[in-house]
């Protein structure tokens, strides 16, 4: 609760803020080339979720009584122009607060803005550091404006880009129009990001990496590789980066259907750390269906979709396919093997509400079969585990209403239905409920 009035607190300081000098450096960075771009945003969200039933639960379980958590993030994102196409990137990012259960307890959890946290106590970290390197192939120009790790000017259509530091690989793949941020858009990590791409991350998202791009005018080529954990979803990375990598390359085509804009990409990834194994650990009983036990250095591979397509000025929707091996134990973003999802975006144009937004998504998720006999008999992972396991996908419905009262501040109710959390058709269904409120200059 203490978290919860620290963040009602910070707001009403935020909201005491003269923010008209911020709104005219951004107006001016839209139309012409700035030096330097410095923005902020807070976001914290309230959740919970009233009693449900259940036959049993284990250490990784959902609470099955009522709770309520509250989460803050509050990040500085600086940037400056170093020479001709050249940039660096600075994010000091400050984290508060915990999701319910301690983000245990559902695969695709419900709140975007929280990660694994081993306590809930403000803390303080450099989320990116790194410094971008655009080379122009051509003399076709594009104006980018003012925005988040983004400085504002004209740059070449076609183009390579080249990133080197700290940043998340979720800030460059798995894009979608509709279905990306937690802090406007849908809060479930499994429709803010493709589940079963278990990405190289710490715990709280970032990693160190390289990023190259190929972009052209309708579409883009793109590949990554960063730095694993060490440990499945801790902070601590694996320094021997020649056996410990994660690896992905994605391409983007970009089109127009009757003058509506639409993005479909398709996405390869490979998993190289430590990992445990499933059937190793379910083939031997010396092992105690203790999956740590069995790790070794291993490759976990999958593949992603992700598609958007405008439909009005108002309307538009998503969707998302995702699938892994599920032979290696979940190592960095949430224990799902198969994921998809689709849904819907609604401006308020037609309310008269031009910076409102509704939004409707259904998600279900699955678990490979190695993967689902392992939880059956009694076997952990990192963030799911009720001891035992009546295997089905589990099923996910969110929707939420984004209501702008300000230009800088969003307050956004979210309810999220899971039936079968952490794939057990011995518990549940649960019902969440959530307000968010978002600032940002």
């Amino acid at each position: 609760m203490n978290q919860y009035f620290l963040s009602v607190f910070l707001f009403l300081l935020l909201l005491n803020a003269r923010c008209a000098s911020a709104e005219a450096l951004t107006s001016s960075a839209d139309t012409s080339t700035e030096n330097w771009t410095i923005h902020y945003q807070a976001t914290t969200v309230s959740q919970g979720h009233p009693g449900f039933p259940t036959a049993y639960s284990g250490a990784n379980s959902l609470q099955s009584t009522s709770e309520f958590d509250t989460s803050l993030t509050s990040t500085i994102f600086l940037g400056r122009r170093l020479w001709h196409g050249g940039e660096v990137y600075f994010d000091p990012e400050l984290s508060a607060g915990k999701g319910v259960s301690s983000t245990l307890g559902i695969a695709g959890f419900p709140n975007g803005e929280i990660y694994r946290v081993e306590s809930p106590a403000p803390k303080t970290i450099v989320a990116r550091i790194f410094v971008k390197q655009i080379f122009g192939l051509g003399t076709e120009m594009e104006h980018v404006g003012d925005d988040e790790n983004q400085l504002s000017g004209n740059i070449p259509v076609h183009r390579i880009t080249v990133i080197v530091g700290k940043f998340s690989l979720n800030d460059y793949f798995d894009d979608n129009a509709y279905s990306h941020d937690p802090r406007t858009q849908f809060l479930n990590w499994a429709l803010m990001d493709n589940g079963a791409w278990d990405y190289a991350a710490d715990t709280t998202g970032y990693t160190w990496g390289v990023y190259f791009e190929y972009n052209t005018k309708n579409w883009a080529v793109r590949f990554a590789s960063a730095m694993e954990p060490a440990q499945a979803n801790q902070m601590a990375l694996d320094t021997d980066i020649q056996q410990a990598h994660g690896d992905q390359i994605e391409f983007e085509h970009r089109h127009s259907i009757n003058g509506h804009r639409g993005a479909v990409r398709i996405m390869y990834y490979e998993n190289h750390a430590d990992m445990g194994s499933y059937s190793e650990v379910l083939n031997n009983p010396k092992y105690n269906m203790d999956v740590t036990q069995t790790r070794t250095y291993r490759t976990k591979y999958g593949v992603g979709m992700s598609a958007d397509q405008e439909l009005t000025k108002d309307l538009g929707v998503f969707a998302r396919l995702g699938w892994n091996d599920g032979a290696t134990e979940s190592w960095a973003f949430t224990e799902i093997d198969r994921t998809a999802s689709v849904g819907a975006s609604l401006n308020g144009n037609r309310w008269h509400r031009p910076d409102d937004n509704v939004g409707l998504a259904i998600l279900v998720n699955g678990l490979s079969e190695d993967h689902a006999a392992y939880f059956a008999a009694g076997g952990y992972g990192f963030m799911l585990g009720d001891g035992k396991l009546n295997y089905a996908p589990e099923e996910i419905l969110e929707t939420y209403y984004l209501w702008k009262p300000l230009s800088y501040l969003g307050v956004t109710g979210d309810f999220q239905f899971v039936n079968h959390p952490a794939y057990n058709q011995d518990r549940g269904p649960v019902y969440l409920y959530a307000l968010r409120l978002h600032y940002e200059i």
